[in-house]
């Protein structure tokens, strides 16, 4: 169940332009991409869904949330139901529905190095806090804001919360690996708070965000929504120049950089605009679905 071995992001680039050959694979970002602000998916948007696996085009959801979030979606699976979780943490198989999801692959954070990012972070940007993702749900520091109505399993600080180890299946896996960490700052800009940990933390893992809040997102070194993507293209003999991302946050950009044909959404941040090789129109206009039925009329 485990993946060992991190997958770069200077392995993920491809080494020739390769956008020219027929899309087999659509990856799509949810939250600012693929659901209106409203957290919905409307109508047309599933429409081109259901169309695009009907012409043969697998449709995979990749996110910085985590399975048990993913609700809002379970209910436009048609043909496909695997989703990409925790910014390239998990696979996920949605078709046993809400409460019912079922892990694929997981690539955790080890306790270890996310100590050593607690501790990076706490003397480089003090007033730090932190919360725990696990495979089972959210722990988090009493500090730590309730950004999202997601009850704690627990509260504790971060040294203990990452300390306790987790127990082990039949088969010697954690029951609940770590899939990322999260750490909030109550003063400094989103943008600022990612430079400085980055700075911070090195190679001991990989951070990245996807909140307006500064939020950061910190996940095993090498693992992010673009390499879990590119090992499940291999998987199906799939090339990254069949694959069309979307995104609109910098979670997506490595995402969208590494795809043949990507496209940032209207409402998307500077990083992501740079990174991708088009642009559609906003999420709230329908701005994945315009393309998809673009990509469809050419086929």
């Amino acid at each position: 169940m485990q993946e060992n071995g991190p997958v770069t992001s200077a392995s993920l680039r491809p080494r020739t332009p390769t956008s020219s050959l027929p899309p087999r694979l659509i990856a799509t970002d949810l939250d600012g991409t693929l659901l209106r602000d409203d957290k919905s998916v409307s109508p047309r948007t599933v429409a081109a869904l259901a169309a695009a696996e009907e012409a043969g085009i697998e449709v995979f959801f990749v996110t910085g949330r985590p399975a048990r979030w993913m609700d809002v979606v379970s209910d436009h699976l048609h043909g496909h139901g695997l989703a990409i979780c925790g910014n390239g943490a998990a696979v996920v198989d949605l078709h046993g529905g809400p409460g019912d999801h079922r892990f694929v692959k997981i690539r955790e954070l080890p306790g270890p190095r996310a100590l050593d990012v607690v501790r990076l972070l706490r003397a480089a940007a003090p007033g730090t806090s932190f919360a725990v993702e696990r495979t089972g749900g959210l722990h988090h520091e009493p500090t730590y804001p309730p950004l999202h109505l997601d009850p704690a399993e627990s509260v504790a600080p971060a040294e203990k919360l990452l300390a306790e180890p987790a127990a082990l299946s039949d088969e010697g896996d954690p029951v609940q690996p770590v899939l990322k960490l999260l750490a909030y700052h109550p003063e400094l800009s989103p943008d600022a708070f990612l430079a400085v940990a980055r700075d911070a933390v090195g190679e001991h893992a990989s951070i990245t965000r996807s909140s307006p809040s500064a939020l950061l997102e910190v996940s095993g070194f090498g693992v992010s929504k673009a390499s879990t993507l590119a090992q499940c293209c291999a998987d199906r003999g799939i090339l990254s120049g069949e694959v069309v991302a979307f995104g609109d946050m910098p979670n997506d950009v490595e995402m969208l950089t590494w795809a043949g044909t990507s496209y940032a959404m209207g409402n998307a941040h500077p990083d992501v605009i740079a990174a991708a090789s088009g642009r559609t129109v906003a999420n709230n206009e329908d701005g994945v679905a315009i393309v998809i039925e673009r990509i469809l009329a050419n086929r």
